[in-house]
C-alpha cells in the first residue's frame, strides 16, 4: 500500500545538518558509555535474582532498609509488574550460598510483612556473566563482518561501509540511551541490538538496492539526484514498514509486562535511529565516498561491437 506517492523530498541537500545531529548524538552516546557504563543485569554480572510478593503495595524503602541491616547494601530493589511485587538483585556472597542469601531475605522481610512470600529465586555465576559478556560482544562484531562481506560482494565495496557505518551508528546510539537512563542491558537486550542490525539492515539493502537499479535506469542526473529519487522511491515503504512494526512493539512495551519491558524499549529506539540512519547516514555515507554510475555500469565484454555488427 502506497501511503505516499511521487514525492520529491531533497534529502541530500540536508546531509550536512544531518551528518551534525548524527555526530552530536554519537557523542553524547559515547559520552553516557564511559561515564556512566551499562547497568548490566545479572545476565552478565552474575549474582541472585530474588522476587516476592506482598499482599499490598510495597515499601521499596521499607524493604532496602530492611535488606541494609542484613548486610545487603548492594541489593537492588525495585517494583516487578504491580507495586505488590518486588524484584531484589543482590551480587554473589563470598561465605552465603544463594538459597542461604534468599532465605535470610525472606525471614528479614516478614519480620514486618507476615504476607511476604517468595516467587522466584534465580543465580547466576560470575564466570557465567563473563562468558556472556565476551560471547554477546563476539555475536555482534562477528555480525558486522558477515554484513560487510555480503553487501560488499552484492554491491560495492562503497556500499559496505555505509551500510556498516549507519549500523555501528544506530547500535551506539541505543546502547548510548540504554547507559544515559540506565536502563537494564541483559540478555533479552542484547537479542534485541541483533534484531535492531538485521531490521536496520534490511531498510538500508532495500534503499541500496534502488539506488543501484536507478544509477542503471536514469542516464541523467548527478550522483545525489539519484540517491534523492532512490529515497524518494522507496520512502513509502519505509514509513509502512517502520509505523508497522513500531505499533506491534509500542504493544509490546505496555502490556507486555515487565520482563521484555527493556527488550521492547531497545527495539523501539533500534527500529526509530534505524529508519533514520538508512535514511540520512547509509546514503549520505556512500556520496561522501563518491560512489558514481560509472561504479555500478557492469563491464564491457570484449568485441560486443563486433559481435552486433552486420
Amino acid at each position: 500500500m502506497q501511503i505516499l506517492t511521487e514525492t520529491r523530498i531533497d534529502f541530500m541537500s540536508r546531509r550536512r545538518q544531518a551528518s551534525l545531529f548524527s555526530v552530536a548524538v554519537l557523542l553524547i552516546a559515547l559520552a553516557a558509555l564511559l561515564f556512566r557504563s551499562l547497568n548490566f543485569g545479572i545476565d552478565f554480572t552474575g549474582g541472585t535474582l530474588i522476587e516476592v510478593g506482598y499482599s499490598t503495595s510495597a515499601d521499596l524503602e521499607q524493604v532496602r532498609q530492611q535488606l541494609s541491616e542484613q548486610g545487603f547494601d548492594e541489593a537492588v530493589v525495585q517494583h516487578f509488574g504491580s507495586a505488590s511485587e518486588v524484584l531484589i538483585r543482590i551480587p554473589p556472597q563470598e561465605q552465603l550460598s544463594s538459597a542461604a542469601a534468599s532465605d535470610q531475605i525472606v525471614r528479614a522481610l516478614k519480620l514486618t510483612d507476615e504476607s511476604v512470600e517468595l516467587r522466584r529465586q534465580e543465580f547466576v555465576g560470575p564466570q557465567v556473566g563473563e562468558e556472556l559478556t565476551e560471547d554477546g560482544g563476539l555475536a555482534m562484531i562477528y555480525a558486522l563482518i558477515g554484513i560487510l562481506i555480503y553487501v560488499a560482494l552484492r554491491f560495492e565495496y562503497r556500499f559496505a561501509f555505509g551500510a556498516i557505518i549507519a549500523l555501528v551508528h544506530d547500535v551506539v546510539i541505543v546502547l548510548g540511551v540504554f547507559a544515559l537512563l540506565q536502563l537494564e542491558f541483559d540478555l533479552t537486550v542484547l537479542a534485541a541490538i541483533l534484531a535492531v542490525i538485521g531490521y536496520s539492515l534490511n531498510d538500508t539493502i532495500v534503499v541500496f538496492d534502488r539506488i543501484r537499479e536507478n544509477f542503471l535506469l536514469l542516464r541523467k542526473g548527478s550522483s545525489e539526484e539519484v540517491i534523492n529519487r532512490s529515497l524518494n522511491d522507496t520512502l513509502s515503504r519505509t514509513l509502512m514498514t517502520s509505523l508497522t512494526t513500531l505499533l506491534v512493539l509500542l504493544a509490546l512495551f505496555m502490556l507486555g509486562g515487565e520482563l521484555i519491558h527493556a527488550f521492547a524499549s531497545a527495539l523501539i529506539i533500534g527500529v526509530l535511529v534505524g529508519t533514520y540512519s538508512s535514511i540520512y547516514v547509509a546514503s549520505s555515507a556512500i556520496l561522501a565516498l563518491g560512489i558514481s554510475r560509472e561504479d555500478l555500469m557492469p563491464p564491457e565484454r570484449e568485441g560486443a561491437d563486433i559481435d552486433g555488427m552486420p
